[in-house]
């Protein structure tokens, strides 16, 4: 059994992009999503719609299945340490259960609303020098391809490597196992005015279990840090920067209600790993996103080469934030192969005046070879960018091997393998 609706528009949470469906189905059991992926010539899955630009497009031929109506499986094995969770299951519920269990996943993004499936699809992280993205804590995925048929892709299988962070090409996602551990505790404690002049920045990214750095660009530094230490490791001196005296929101101005609680009350991990409450149900963003994700050995660089311009890109800009990410075997992660720094940018609503802001950025930032986020707004050219995955040829033989007839290539995906 289904749900569907025909002629179906509709747009992502941020608004930016409109989305046109011969179809929307919302199947309500495995059997039912089989039998629709079978009958389509074209389909795309979708996910919490916390996309920023067309990887989710089917095309007005296509259908979109939304895999809200599945159980939403989350079946932790406390003896193995492991969690399988429906494709459909977003991080603050699984983060609930998992909690309950006494058991914890090693990293969140800073908005525990969006989907597991989709978040580890297009390379997704949260922060850490130690910390891989996402999808670094799945060892299986259970994805249903273009015949309806089910395939199982663990670690030990040599397709894993282009099997998660795959944008949705390779089949729907019905389930992933992800490696859990033991529960632990989390602080925030956030600091204010780190300059840019003299940072240390390894010393800094490394100054707890997760670090993120934010600015406006208004002005050369860093309006705020936050660290995220965990309880059960040591605490480290931060001498670079002021501690904070009232609880912040990331955004200067924003109200920090709904952020996740700070200046150092520990807090269960799912309560303190992202930047905003688990309750707090955001409303369509005000706002677009891009993110470059870059050489951590070309960190400083990259950031004052941004401070050389950013007066060409400050007045759209909402904010800014450094993240580090540990390198990931993932052949399409924008991490693969590489110690990471994330250079992450909260534009306001309004694309005519952003895109020549993005193109800036990108042009500084060249030199570094980065590779967007896959679910962010980029106008990287996509040949250039092909060359920036060196497994990409890998990656393309296994979605021939798994969709021969192209059901879930629509154009982002063709485009991103040169079809």
């Amino acid at each position: 059994m289904a749900e569907t609706v025909t002629n179906w528009t509709g747009r992502n949470w941020a608004g930016n992009i409109a989305f046109a469906a011969r179809e929307l189905h919302r199947p309500h059991s495995l059997d039912a999503l089989r039998s629709l992926v079978a009958g389509s010539a074209r389909v795309r899955v979708l996910g919490s719609g916390h996309s920023f630009n067309e990887i989710a497009e089917p095309g007005a031929d296509g259908v979109l299945l939304s895999l809200d109506g599945l159980p939403a499986t989350v079946d932790v094995d406390t003896a193995a340490r492991t969690v399988r969770v429906g494709g459909g299951v977003r991080y603050a519920e699984l983060a609930r259960r998992v909690h309950a269990a006494g058991l914890a996943l090693p990293n969140m993004a800073s908005l525990p609303h969006i989907s597991v499936a989709g978040s580890v699809a297009t390379g997704t992280h949260g922060s850490g020098v130690g910390n891989g993205p996402l999808a670094s804590a799945v060892r299986q995925v259970e994805i249903v391809t273009a015949d309806g048929s089910t395939v199982v892709v663990g670690r030990d299988d040599p397709r894993f490597g282009g099997a998660v962070t795959s944008l949705g090409a390779l089949g729907v996602v019905t389930a992933l196992t992800l490696d859990l551990e033991p529960a632990y505790e989390v602080e925030q404690h956030l600091f204010t005015e780190l300059p840019l002049d003299g940072l240390e920045f390894e010393a800094v990214a490394g100054a707890a279990y997760s670090v993120s750095l934010f600015t406006d660009w208004a002005a050369p530094g860093f309006r705020q840090v936050w660290l995220k230490r965990r309880t059960d490791q040591p605490l480290a001196d931060f001498p670079w920067a002021a501690p904070a005296v009232e609880p912040l929101h990331p955004v200067p101005g924003m109200p920090a209600v709904n952020c996740t609680r700070q200046l150092g009350v520990p807090g269960p991990w799912h309560e303190r790993l992202p930047h905003f409450r688990a309750e707090f149900t955001p409303s369509n963003g005000n706002e677009l996103q891009s993110e470059y994700l870059l050489p951590r050995p070309t960190a400083l660089e990259a950031l004052h080469a941004l401070d050389a311009i950013r007066e060409t890109f400050a007045s759209v800009l909402q904010i800014c934030e450094v993240r580090t990410v540990a390198a990931d075997e993932q052949w399409l992660s924008p991490s693969y192969g590489r110690d990471t720094v994330a250079l992450h940018f909260t534009w306001v609503e309004d694309t005519a005046a952003v895109l020549p802001a993005v193109r800036k950025v990108e042009a500084v930032l060249e030199p570094f070879e980065p590779r967007p986020h896959w679910g962010k707004v980029f106008r990287t050219p996509m040949d250039r960018l092909r060359g920036r995955y060196p497994r990409l040829d890998d990656f393309a033989a296994l979605a021939r091997e798994l969709d021969p007839a192209g059901t879930f290539a629509n154009a982002f995906v063709r485009d991103v393998l040169g079809d």
